[in-house]
């Protein structure tokens, strides 16, 4: 599939021959287009105002709605508009700015050869971009990241939680420590009980359009949590925003966060899915966060639930981080409130294992499961926004540092300077 595609709006009268034709062929992928089909010219406008790129709208000519109003929306936005007609006798379309004029029945060669000419291709980010490389980015010092994902109901916040805090009384990052709420349905505000849901990733995104804030600007649209000993960066309102989302200004953002803090850890959602796997740029704006976090994080932990439908949940998302190019050395499974027995635990490595190995020879690099066991009185210890015990945050905290030393040795230390005479003396006799 090309790097560049043409995401086409889509605007006709019902049951048009060209308009199922194009959704076909873009479907079957005869033509590099993403065919976003439309209902109404509200929609059109709705989706012009969204923010997203569109290369083209395509419009059936004999429609009233197709007007100077709509051309110049559509042209406002970088989109050029490309009318299909019949050939009927009605008015001049290029005389209200319409770029092109395309007969019926529709010709996929002479479809193409007007998107070339008067559209541009909307550049797909990639997701493994590289953050430490990012050409607005000033020094070489750069944080690490660590990413949480898992089905509903493994845990994975609370282990986010229990990460960041283990981090934070860790010396060595100085306290410099951030969870991050990069989840489509964030959670995190109401489990820290902060009273408020912003500043938040929004305004971080929207901070980075233009430019690119200080690290001192960055802390603080974050909320400072004193008694566990990490800042918290919220998330989206709703689970509808993260259309507001620019992608370059969320690569911006994200990296900004690991030049302000030495220790970024993110709650992000287990899907995936990109254009290559189901033919959708929608699908791929939505799971960006997902993707752009785990395609550069340093550690992702894969939480799971110590059941049948868990563990099987577990293979599933090894195998999507996998397939999205993240390192096996780098992905920890975690299997959340497990038994305490050894032979059960025995178990459970025995089946990841076994069902890992079908994912490919890269599957053999993935580590044994960390188990953490279930810890009651946790609800009580977040409703009173308590810190949560060291039992518990200690273990995935153990885990997660001796990964990012494995991955990423630490830096040997400089020379030290050798005072003249501390090494003894030479004597000849």
């Amino acid at each position: 599939m090309d790097a560049d595609q043409f995401v086409v709006l889509g605007l006709a009268r019902v049951r048009s021959t060209w308009f199922t034709e194009v959704s076909r062929w873009a479907t079957a992928g005869a033509v590099p287009v993403e065919f976003v089909k439309c209902v109404s010219p509200e929609e059109v406008r709705a989706r012009l105002a969204s923010g997203r790129a569109f290369s083209a709208l395509l419009v059936d000519g004999a429609l009233p709605a197709l007007d100077r109003d709509l051309v110049e929306s559509a042209r406002a936005q970088g989109c050029a508009v490309v009318a299909v007609d019949d050939g009927m006798p009605r008015r001049d379309l290029a005389a209200i700015g319409v770029s092109a004029v395309l007969p019926e029945p529709l010709d996929r060669r002479l479809l193409m050869a007007a998107l070339r000419d008067h559209a541009q291709p909307v550049q797909r980010l990639a997701e493994t971009i590289d953050l430490a490389g990012h050409p607005e980015a000033t020094g070489s010092w750069r944080g690490h990241l660590v990413v949480l994902l898992g089905a509903g109901g493994a845990g994975t916040s609370t282990l986010a939680m229990a990460a960041a805090q283990a981090f934070a009384v860790d010396a060595r990052y100085g306290g410099r420590v951030l969870l991050a709420d990069l989840a489509l349905d964030a959670d995190l505000a109401m489990l820290h009980d902060v009273g408020d849901v912003v500043p938040g990733l929004q305004e971080l995104v929207e901070a980075h359009r233009s430019g690119r804030p200080a690290a001192d600007d960055v802390q603080a649209l974050t909320f400072a949590l004193p008694d566990r000993g990490y800042d918290l960066l919220l998330g989206l309102r709703r689970h509808r925003d993260w259309s507001a989302l620019r992608p370059r200004a969320t690569a911006a953002a994200l990296d900004s966060l690991l030049r302000t803090y030495q220790v970024v850890v993110a709650d992000v959602e287990a899907d995936l899915e990109g254009q290559d796997d189901c033919g959708s740029l929608d699908i791929e704006d939505r799971n960006r966060l997902a993707r752009t976090a785990t395609a550069n994080a340093d550690v992702v932990a894969v939480a799971c639930q110590p059941t049948l439908v868990g563990v099987h949940r577990l293979v599933r998302h090894l195998d999507a981080l996998l397939r999205h190019g993240v390192a096996a050395e780098r992905i920890l499974p975690v299997v959340n409130r497990a038994p305490r027995q050894g032979r059960l635990r025995a178990e459970l490595t025995r089946a990841v294992a076994e069902l890992a190995a079908a994912l490919g020879p890269d599957a053999a690099q993935l580590s044994s499961p960390l188990f953490v066991p279930d810890r009651r009185g946790l609800d009580d210890l977040m409703r009173a926004a308590d810190p949560l015990p060291a039992s518990f945050t200690g273990p995935i905290g153990d885990a997660l540092r001796a990964m990012l030393d494995r991955v990423e040795p630490p830096a040997a230390a400089d020379p030290e300077r050798v005072v003249p005479g501390s090494l003894g003396a030479w004597s000849s006799t």
